[in-house]
C-alpha cells in the first residue's frame, strides 16, 4: 500500500476526513478480518508544536523570525513522525494529516521565498519530498462551509486570503513534481469525501499489485 497524505488550507475538513478514514478502515478489517492491516495515523504536528515550544498562532503573521522557526520545528516534527510510522511493525502504510509541504507553503506565504527555499534544501523535507511522490496525495479545496476558530490554528483573514494560501499549496506540489488528486469544496458530503479517497486508493493498489 502507498503511504497517503491529506493536505491543503487551514480548515478545509483535513482532520475530519482523516479520521473518518480511520474509523472506516478499523470497522472493515474487524468486521472482515481483512488481510492487508489498517494504516497508521500520522497526527497533524503542529499543534503539538505549538504547545511544546512555547509559540503562539500570532507569531506566524507577527514575527517573521519566530514564524519561521516555528516552521522549521513542525517540519522537523513531521519528518519524525513519518520515521517512526514507517519503521513500525504495525503497519505497512500510513496516512498522514498534512505533510512536511505545509510549513514550506506557510513560510512562503508569511515569511518570503527565501524561507521557503531554505526548507526545501533541508535533509527533513527532501526524504518527506521522496515520500510524498511515491505515496497519494489529496489536497482538500478551500471554499467549503467548515471554515471555524477553534482557538489554536492559524485562521485565514478572509475567503481570497484562504484561497491564496490554497493556491499556494497547488503550484508548490507542481513545482516539485508531486501529483495529487483535489477533493472538491462542492463534494460537502462525508462519506462521497471518504470514497473519492478509497477509490484512488484502491486503484493505486492494483497498479502497484
Amino acid at each position: 500500500m502507498k503511504n497517503v497524505y491529506i493536505v491543503g488550507a487551514q480548515s478545509t475538513g483535513k482532520t475530519t476526513l482523516v479520521n473518518a478514514l480511520e474509523a472506516s478502515f478499523n470497522a472493515s478489517n474487524s468486521a472482515h478480518e481483512v488481510r492487508s492491516p489498517s494504516p497508521l495515523i500520522v497526527r497533524e504536528v503542529a499543534r503539538t508544536v505549538l504547545q511544546e515550544k512555547g509559540f503562539s498562532r500570532e507569531d506566524i503573521t507577527t514575527s517573521p523570525t519566530r514564524a519561521l522557526q516555528l516552521q522549521r520545528h513542525i517540519l522537523d516534527a513531521q519528518y519524525e513522525a513519518e520515521v517512526e510510522a514507517s519503521t513500525s511493525d504495525v503497519s505497512p502504510w500510513y496516512l498522514c494529516d498534512r505533510s512536511g509541504l505545509d510549513p514550506i507553503v506557510y513560510a512562503k506565504y508569511f515569511v518570503g521565498a527565501d524561507a521557503a527555499a531554505e526548507l526545501l534544501t533541508s535533509t527533513s523535507w527532501l526524504e518527506l519530498e521522496a515520500r510524498m511522490k511515491e505515496g497519494i496525495v489529496f489536497v482538500c479545496e478551500a471554499g467549503c462551509h467548515w471554515l471555524k476558530d477553534d482557538g489554536i490554528r492559524l485562521m485565514p483573514i478572509d475567503a481570497e486570503e484562504w484561497t491564496r494560501i490554497d493556491d499556494a499549496f497547488r503550484k508548490l506540489l507542481d513545482a516539485r513534481g508531486i501529483p495529487y488528486s483535489v477533493i472538491s469544496k462542492d463534494v460537502m458530503e462525508l462519506q462521497k469525501r471518504m470514497k473519492l479517497v478509497t477509490d484512488v486508493i484502491k486503484v493505486q493498489g492494483e497498479v502497484c499489485g
